[in-house]
């Protein structure tokens, strides 16, 4: 009879469960495991026979393969030594499971980029229609966790990718927790664009390079930043970008047109609507081609495009009434002359009473 550390066969399976190639070690190499087993799965295995303190699960090529390690050599050849003499493998979601001896003597988890915490997420956008994602709608998702310093989009073989980067990890890390494996909500999408899910892992980098503001990449840390020749045609117009749409120059000046408008829409309602992104500096609301329009400032450029994105095509209220189309202006800083119920200057600090008008007629 051969060593009891050579030889061994299963009682219920012509495939041998045991190969004693190797001598003992506290390391065990698994086999045959079900697809996704868990570092629980595993602990779980284990518990019966020590203490397990280290495991490297979804390994191979099939990933169905793991290495568990236990606080001592002789935990290891317990759980070796039983299952040698039982009837019943060893089992995980009730698929027989393999066992033998490594021959590595600890386990070793080298931590790649995408393990290693840092402030620059790197994310893939998974779909059909991932190429249409803007990057106007990937600063909207992740600017709900904090300042997003800069974003740039590449395509590689693994597909549609961004990196954004935040200020520090913690921020990073919140974002990654909340949207990895999350579909990107319906209503920052175009119509035509169907779902569109989130895959995040943590990137190397630590400070990204951006050289123009583009549907590309984009420095929200410095609006003053040039849009990128690529974006502009020989005229000097606005050529047309990654989602088939014209390109706009962005601004810290909206221009808000109303339709539909069955409710009336105040200046103090616009406030509201448009402060939910950030300072609103003013407000000047006018009546052009039958219609109410308005333009609206903020301090900067980002908080105007993440306000932008949001309610762009959305209605003030339900029932699709006072419908919002919304473009970028050529304005930078609007010259109000008087506080009153259709302009209004909000960094003032001791505003003059409103001045309560009604719109001349044509």
């Amino acid at each position: 009879m051969g060593h009891p550390y050579t030889t061994a066969m299963s009682s219920v399976s012509s495939q041998p469960q045991f190969r004693y190639t190797q001598p003992p070690s506290k390391v065990l190499h698994l086999r045959n495991l079900p697809w996704e087993c868990t570092e629980d799965e595993l602990i779980e295995l284990g518990k019966p026979f020590g203490t397990v303190v280290n495991t490297k699960c979804n390994v191979g090529a099939n990933r169905n393969q793991a290495f568990i390690e236990f606080e001592d050599l002789n935990q290891a050849i317990q759980m070796i030594s039983y299952y040698a003499s039982s009837s019943d493998p060893a089992q995980v979601r009730g698929k027989t499971v393999y066992l033998q001896y490594s021959n590595r003597h600890e386990i070793v988890n080298n931590k790649t980029a995408a393990d290693v915490v840092g402030n620059v997420l790197l994310v893939t956008v998974e779909g059909d229609d991932a190429r249409m994602v803007s990057i106007d709608v990937l600063h909207l998702v992740f600017s709900a966790f904090g300042f997003v310093h800069k974003i740039t989009f590449f395509e590689k073989t693994a597909g549609y990718q961004a990196l954004v980067q935040f200020s520090d990890a913690d921020t990073a890390t919140s974002a990654k927790t909340a949207l990895d494996g999350r579909n990107i909500p319906s209503y920052l999408l175009p119509e035509e664009v169907g779902q569109c899910s989130l895959k995040i892992t943590y990137s190397a980098h630590t400070d990204l390079t951006v050289k123009f503001q583009s549907h590309r990449s984009r420095d929200y840390t410095n609006p003053y930043l040039p849009v990128a020749p690529s974006a502009i045609d020989s005229t000097g117009q606005v050529i047309v970008g990654v989602d088939g749409k014209k390109m706009e120059p962005e601004s810290n000046v909206l221009l808000a047109s109303i339709e539909n408008m069955q409710y009336a829409v105040t200046l103090d309602v616009l406030h509201t609507v448009f402060a939910t992104f950030g300072a609103v500096q003013k407000i000047a609301m006018f009546d052009k081609n039958g219609g109410m329009q308005a333009l609206i400032q903020y301090p900067d450029v980002q908080t105007a495009v993440m306000a932008k994105g949001a309610l762009e095509g959305h209605c003030i209220y339900d029932g699709g009434f006072c419908k919002l189309h919304i473009t970028y202006s050529r304005h930078t800083d609007l010259s109000i002359k008087v506080n009153n119920d259709r302009s209004r200057d909000y960094t003032l600090p001791n505003p003059p009473d409103v001045v309560m008008t009604r719109p001349s007629g044509p």
